[in-house]
Order: C-alpha cells, then structure tokens, then sequence
C-alpha cells in the first residue's frame, strides 16, 4: 500500500504546473496540455481509491460490527475480544430446536472459560421463527433454561441479510457433512431452502460459527451438528 501512496504523492507533484510539462511528455508526448492535467489526476483518484478499497477489505474483522440485541441495545462485538464465540442462527418452531439444550449446556459449562453464545434468530426458513423478540426470549427462557445473549430477529441471507453472517459466511463458505445421512440431510436441505442464491449462504436454521479468541479463525458447522459434536473444538479454542 505505501508504493501506491508514494506513487499518487508522485502524480500529484508533477500536476503542479513547473512538472506537468516534464512528466506529461513522459507519459504521451502528443496530448495537449489541459487533458494531460485531466488524466493525471484522474490516475492518481483511481489510485488512491484502489488503495482504499483494498485495505478496508484487508482490515475487516468480527470485531468490526456491531448489532442489536433483542432489546434493542447495540451490541458492540469488540466487546467479546479476547473470548471464544459461537454465532448460532436460531429458529423456535425448527426440528433443530431442542438444540438450545445443548448450547445451553455448552454454554454454562464454559462461560467461565471465556466462551459466549450469541443467539440471532431468524425467519427465512420455512417461517419457522414468526415471534416477536419478546416472544422469542420467553419462549428459550420457559422451553430450554436459555441463559446466553439473544440478538434482534435477523435474515442471514440474501439483499437484507445481517452484515456480521455476510462476513461470516465470506470467512467459512462451507460446512462439512460427512456420511450417508448427512449428505442426505444437506441434499434435503438444499432443496427446500428457499433463501440460498450462492454455495455460501446458509441451508438452514442453527447453523454455528465458532471464532477463535483472536478472532482469526472461525470454524462452520452445520444445522446437523449437535452441540456435543463440537465440544471438543471450543475447548481446544478456549486452550489458545
């Protein structure tokens, strides 16, 4: 990126009106005067904009976003630096619901450890979370004993999808289904899901993001995936 700035610096420089003539001929001998000033400034805009693009490509991290909790309340996710994390798109009337046990489960048996849960709810599949998020909170306190934050109603894919499953999807596009009938379960469930557009977007409800402590890595597990199935994941994270 600095040979890029040094370059425009350079561009700029000769724009004065003493260098023009000198570097301008360099470039195209034949163009007159005023359109060599034209160019060479719109080369260093060009520039200095493809710098900018590609660094906040470059920085983007977890950490960046922030989102609103089911009561509102902006949540900054910088907050959660420093813990491991697990991202779960969760859904109430869903044959992946008793899973909210097993987050639980998870939940409080490491929270000490520096590992969260943050729940988003969603209702792109199959309408199977139509509650407001009053509702939703009081249904996972009264059913599941849901201890671990709730996040506001959001879509995970497509034009309205929540920016945090954009990124995350961007950083682990696949999950693994491994055996007969879990190959199965995901031609099923690509069939059925309405609101995939691209191999990334997500099949289904409770599908899981784990982030490191650093947030570096982050692992993707699958609706499929019970909650034990990863136990071992979060403590080899939580050992980092």
């Amino acid at each position: 990126m600095a040979y890029k700035f040094a370059y425009v610096i350079f561009l700029l420089y000769f724009c004065a009106e003493d260098n023009l003539t000198t570097l301008s001929l360099m470039i195209y001998p034949t163009i007159n005067h005023s359109l060599r000033t034209i160019l060479l400034m719109v080369c260093s805009v060009l520039i200095l904009t493809s710098c900018t693009t590609k660094t906040d490509t470059t920085m983007a991290s977890i950490y960046d976003f922030t989102v609103l909790s089911n009561r509102g309340k902006e949540v900054n996710l910088a907050d959660y630096k420093g813990q491991v994390i697990l991202i779960v798109n969760t859904a109430s009337k869903c044959g992946f619901t008793p899973q909210y046990d097993g987050l639980e489960e998870l939940y409080k048996k490491y929270k000490d450890q520096g590992f969260v849960i943050l729940g988003f709810p969603c209702d792109q599949f199959a309408n199977q979370e139509p509650g407001s998020d009053e509702q939703i909170e009081e249904f996972c306190r009264l059913n599941h004993g849901v201890t671990f934050p709730l996040m506001a109603k959001s879509d995970v894919n497509g034009a309205n999808a929540n920016p945090v499953f954009e990124f995350l999807k961007s950083q682990a596009p696949t999950e693994e289904y491994n055996g007969l009938k879990a190959k199965a379960a995901h031609a099923m469930l690509k069939r059925i899901s309405k609101s995939v557009e691209k191999d990334s977007d997500i099949l289904w409800n409770f599908t899981k993001f784990l982030i490191s402590r650093d947030g570096k890595s982050i692992q993707r597990f699958a609706p499929i995936a019970e909650p034990k199935d990863f136990e071992q994941n979060i403590v080899e994270e939580l050992a980092k």
